[in-house]
């Protein structure tokens, strides 16, 4: 017998499920909801999901996207801080879509603190991110699960710029550089105001990722983020001069660029994350000959 697909929320539904929760939404945890069922089916579509995929939903709020990735996935674990919205959850998913509720888990938690998830190991994140704490929280992620192979997240329309902004771009800093070390990343379009509630006073963006191994370095991850901060925390100095501290003097700093390849006099936003690595190494070695 085939599975009846989930009966997505649309504006309607889901003023209808806040008021009964009598909930506010806060500017504070970055609430706002998706009304439009075609734009989360878009993001499931644009996502590449399959049924041998684990998911991981991050804010899923009154359940407009975990429907439609119920649909498509084989598992979704959602992780949310509102303990109303987590209390609620497990019954619009067992109401809306009964044949896949067995495959679904919320767990009560701030992403950006979380140390596990349960279950299998998640293949994919897929979420519209609290805009207020989504670099945060998408580098934590990446980070605590190396398991994650993809992934397809909404964020604020500068953030998602930010993040697949390459070398040489206005808008390249830390965050595309960080989020480079764990995977290939490239915006996925553009989302309208509208398709909120309430409608929030920034336009959205969609960030497409997908893992890749990490520069091969004998320095940590540690390390090279240090040097990444540091090279950005001044991003008009040459990184001569912004390293000087890390390196304990612009001569080092000077000579560590130099045996890493990389022109002293240049500025961090003209370096992609295998010449950041290089530095790093380069830093660490110099200190461990100089302890």
């Amino acid at each position: 017998m085939t599975s009846r697909p989930p009966s997505l929320l649309g504006p309607a539904e889901v003023r209808q499920l806040a008021a009964e929760l009598d909930l506010r939404p806060t500017k504070q945890r970055g609430q706002n909801f998706v009304i439009d069922a075609n734009t989360v089916r878009r993001i499931v579509r644009d996502a590449g999901l399959t049924a041998d995929d684990v998911v991981v939903e991050v804010g899923p709020g009154l359940g407009s996207l975990t429907l439609a990735l119920l649909e498509a996935a084989g598992r979704v674990v959602a992780v949310e801080v509102d303990p109303l919205l987590a209390g609620r959850l497990p019954r619009t998913v067992a109401e809306r879509a009964p044949d896949q509720a067995d495959r679904f888990e919320v767990v009560l938690a701030d992403a950006l603190r979380i140390a596990e998830v349960p279950g299998p190991a998640p293949t994919a994140l897929v979420a519209n991110l609290p805009y207020n704490v989504s670099v945060p929280v998408l580098l934590h992620l990446l980070a605590l699960l190396p398991s994650l192979e993809k992934g397809l997240v909404m964020v604020q329309s500068e953030v998602a710029d930010r993040l697949a902004a390459g070398p040489g771009s206005k808008v390249y800093g830390v965050p595309s550089v960080k989020a480079a070390w764990y995977a290939d990343v490239r915006r996925a379009g553009a989302v309208g105001r509208n398709v909120f509630w309430p409608a929030p006073n920034v336009d959205s963006g969609l960030v497409a990722w997908t893992r890749r191994e990490p520069p091969a370095t004998s320095a940590t991850r540690e390390q090279v983020f240090a040097v990444v901060d540091a090279a950005f925390a001044q991003r008009r100095k040459t990184l001569r001069a912004t390293l000087r501290p890390m390196a304990g003097s612009a001569e080092a700093a000077e000579a560590a660029l130099v045996a890493a390849g990389v022109d002293p006099q240049a500025r961090g936003e003209r370096l992609g994350i295998e010449e950041f690595a290089r530095i790093a190494e380069q830093l660490a070695a110099r200190a461990e000959v100089a302890s």
